[in-house]
């Protein structure tokens, strides 16, 4: 499962190379008012089936069983939708005096402002990915980049609960009646979610390269490809330090899910929602640059760093195990 999962991965990767080539390539298929008919079949239909598909492979008995651990869901509550963005602006003030594009400085911010994947591997994941980061994260933009937003607040909202809300909740109560069928045949929900989630990075990127005015430097995105590193590295040493302090009430299998959930940001739930914040903004591609960066780079340092991080987990289990007193 392991294999076919990092598989899928990697070409889901290799997909958005070919969205973006393919919008480069041929722009008037998926531009607003062309074939695609993006404006309905993308910003209603497609995101509807990714939180719709999300409702039906959401295990709601894990979900429920994951909350009881209190401390580590505030923790990386606080920290993904609180710490992280407050940090990523302080930051941006430093890096507006630079040339680095305006629009991928504010696709930085966008970044810090989504939460952690809802389809995680690891269950504590999905306890602190999904109806916060649904109602916070338009407002975390909102806040940081109100100006940037074409669309009023009230409509931005009622797209995101018949788009989102409503098909997770009709996905969940589907599942209840088909849950046997689900185990038994185990449908590919993450294939499907990438196969559409392709299809609205393609039809963003029409809108892109049908704009003759809009243009991208390779020493911007140079930059931000090794700040994104830099952030994603530095906040997983931030959450380390924190979490392994001798007050912090953690165990080492709560680090490892703290380091993980907490710097991890969801690439299903964030390109839909900037579909929905910065509908019909002339540079929503190159603000969702960064965060398309920051998926594959978050599953690259993962696969480097999970040997290590699990060597460490298991021995400092076992010396707990060593120091407790025999009865």
């Amino acid at each position: 499962m392991r294999l076919l999962e990092r598989m899928r991965k990697e070409w889901f990767m290799i997909g958005i190379v070919l969205a973006i080539a393919g919008a480069k390539l041929e722009p008037s298929v998926g531009v607003n008012g062309g074939p695609l008919k993006p404006e309905i079949t993308v910003s209603y239909i497609a995101v509807a089936t990714i939180f719709f598909n999300s409702g039906l492979s959401l295990k709601t008995e894990e979900l429920t069983s994951a909350l009881v651990h209190i401390k580590l869901h505030l923790f990386i509550q606080i920290f993904t939708l609180a710490f992280f963005p407050a940090t990523i602006w302080l930051f941006l003030q430093l890096l507006s005096i630079t040339p680095i594009n305006e629009w991928l400085l504010k696709g930085l911010q966008t970044v810090g402002c989504m939460p952690p994947p809802v389809s995680s591997a690891v269950i504590l994941t999905k306890a602190v990915g999904g109806n916060e980061g649904i109602v916070i994260t338009p407002l975390l933009l909102l806040l940081f980049l109100g100006s940037s937003s074409s669309v009023p607040f009230t409509s931005i909202f009622s797209q995101l609960f018949m788009t989102v809300v409503v098909p997770l909740i009709i996905g969940q109560i589907v599942r209840r009646y088909i849950k046997d069928w689900l185990e038994r045949k185990k449908p590919p929900f993450g294939a499907i979610s990438s196969s559409v989630l392709l299809m609205i990075i393609y039809t963003t990127f029409c809108d892109t390269f049908s704009n003759p005015n809009i243009d991208l430097d390779k020493f911007s995105l140079i930059l931000v490809l090794f700040i994104i590193f830099s952030i994603q590295l530095s906040f997983m040493l931030l959450t380390f330090i924190f979490s392994t302090r001798n007050n912090s009430g953690f165990t080492p299998a709560d680090t490892v899910a703290i380091i993980f959930c907490s710097t991890h940001k969801s690439l299903t739930l964030g390109i839909p929602m900037l579909k929905i914040v910065f509908a019909g903004h002339d540079h929503l591609s190159l603000i969702s640059v960064p965060l398309l960066i920051y998926h594959p780079v978050q599953i690259l340092l993962g696969s480097v760093l999970v040997p290590t991080i699990k060597s460490w987990m298991v021995s400092r289990q076992k010396g707990v195990k060593l120091t407790r007193p025999t009865v």
